[in-house]
């Protein structure tokens, strides 16, 4: 409750935390550092800013260093970047615009978010070989796509060769990873005219999951897969990527173990890899994941240092166990815990139960829970999972569409586990209900009987979710 606090990061987590600390603790003094130049950004808006519906990068940010500096007091050091921290003596070594200094702390936070997975293969240094987590990352792919024509931001930062290197025309993409970012980019590339193949080692899209876990069921991914060919995209499954292939260092073609598929520029959704390497060297623990081990309240293996973000691992209900869940909301309420922690009042970050929605053209894909009837079983759980089609609206008002529910729930006690919906419209909302059910640990024959609304432009009688959970409760009986 004394001392300086130190922030190191100025995104999602780090900002959270950082406001709440001072709105909590007026007198405190607050310290953000970011080795960038971009603060306080929504990242999740990169594809659309790639496709061009999103016009600028400031267009992503969320607050501005001055509204941060001036609503909230906060003291904001872009361009500082920590290179160490030594626990035992509370301080941070930081590389500055001025030169290199220390710095004290009462509490520490890090906030190091994670950078996109990538693939140790050949030609994995060639421009036009890219991966997406953060403003620059679009911004650099998005200059590649459009040669001669270079986007630039009002907010400098530093060019780099791939922006001026690359003078030919783009005309087909890869995407490695049938992941969430990646998949919502193939719609930008397509709009983009391009020709779009998606590669991944999985027999479907999904297999892996957008996260550590595999959410999504055959169902789902069915249906998408279906629904990504009707667009024109090419989809090579059970497919390794072997090298990259390129000429003068220009990339020319994905080669994987089955074909080679040309490609002028790629990108590569394998993941998000934290950043923990500064907390490492300062002797604090990972987890098994590989993010950095917190407990509850976020704190790290050292008594004033927490860890939350994209860096961090978070406990997952259903699996009671840690998982590292890139997710921003998750980001955001740790970061907010924190905050409040650190100035007085112990406050948990909140469990994650894995809920994700994702656009693939006019289709909403949503899921949340352990959907993936392995995971359940290694957690514990005697899984049983139904899959049911229901439609958005009811039968007789025009416009509606149907939807895929795929629901799991526990034998032994009708807990429910998960769910997957599929849809042109209604599923993103719907699956908050599922992710609340969760949450408060209700069995399938609840969820059955809760009163949802009703009314014919927005559902059936039977909400989809409704009659998943009649299915499968009818199932387990």
């Amino acid at each position: 409750m004394s001392g300086r606090f130190v922030v190191v990061g100025g995104d999602a987590a780090g900002l959270s935390a950082a406001a709440k600390a001072r709105r909590e603790d007026p007198d405190r003094e607050v310290v953000v550092l970011e080795r960038g130049e971009w603060v306080s950004y929504g990242a999740c808006g990169v594809p659309y800013y790639v496709r061009g519906e999103i016009a600028e990068l400031e267009d992503l940010l969320v607050s501005s260093p001055g509204k941060l500096v001036g609503k909230y007091g906060i003291d904001l050091r872009r361009r500082h970047e920590v290179v160490d921290v030594d626990p035992e003596g509370r301080t941070v070594t930081v590389d500055g615009e001025d030169g290199r200094y220390e710095l004290q702390y009462g509490d520490l936070l890090i906030a190091t978010g994670g950078r996109g997975a990538e693939l140790d293969v050949p030609g994995s240094d060639l421009n036009g070989v890219f991966t997406v987590r953060n403003l620059e990352d679009g911004r650099a792919l998005r200059e590649y796509l459009t040669p001669g024509k270079a986007h630039r931001s009002g907010v400098e930062t530093p060019a780099t060769d791939r922006f001026h290197e690359h003078l030919n025309e783009v005309e087909s993409v890869a995407v490695v990873g049938a992941n969430k970012i990646g998949l919502e980019l193939v719609e930008a590339f397509d709009a983009r005219g391009l020709d779009v193949h998606v590669v991944d080692d999985g027999s479907h899209i999904f297999e892996k999951g957008p996260l550590t876990l595999p959410p999504f069921g055959e169902a789902a991914a069915g249906v998408v897969e279906e629904h990504l060919r009707e667009h024109g995209i090419t989809l090579h499954l059970d497919a390794t990527v072997e090298r990259f292939v390129g000429e003068n260092g220009e990339l020319t073609a994905v080669e994987t173990d089955r074909e080679r598929v040309p490609a002028e520029a790629v990108l590569i959704e394998e993941g998000v890899q934290p950043n923990v390497e500064l907390a490492a060297d300062a002797g604090i623990e990972l987890g098994r994941t590989g993010a950095i081990a917190t407990d509850e309240y976020g704190r790290t293996s050292e008594s004033h240092v927490y860890a939350a973000g994209d860096c961090a691992e978070k406990h997952h209900l259903l699996l009671d166990e840690p998982v590292h869940l890139p997710l921003g909301l998750a980001a955001n309420r740790a970061g907010r815990a924190v905050g409040t922690t650190v100035t007085g009042t112990p406050t948990p970050v909140g469990p994650v139960v894995g809920t994700v929605v994702m656009k693939i053209y006019d289709f909403e894909v949503a899921c949340t829970g352990v959907l993936d009837p392995e995971t359940a079983r290694e957690a514990g759980y005697d899984p049983r999972v139904e899959t049911i089609t229901s439609v958005s609206r009811a039968h007789y008002y025009p416009g509606g569409s149907r939807i895929v529910v795929e629901m799991s729930a526990d034998r032994d006690d009708g807990r429910l586990l998960a769910a997957g919906l599929v849809g042109k419209e209604g599923c993103a909302h719907r699956i908050n209900a599922v992710a609340t059910a969760l949450h408060t640990g209700l069995t399938v024959d609840e969820v059955e009987d809760l009163d949802f609304g009703y009314s014919p432009p927005f559902g059936p009688v039977w909400d989809p979710v409704l009659t998943a959970a009649k299915v499968l409760t009818d199932d387990l009986d």
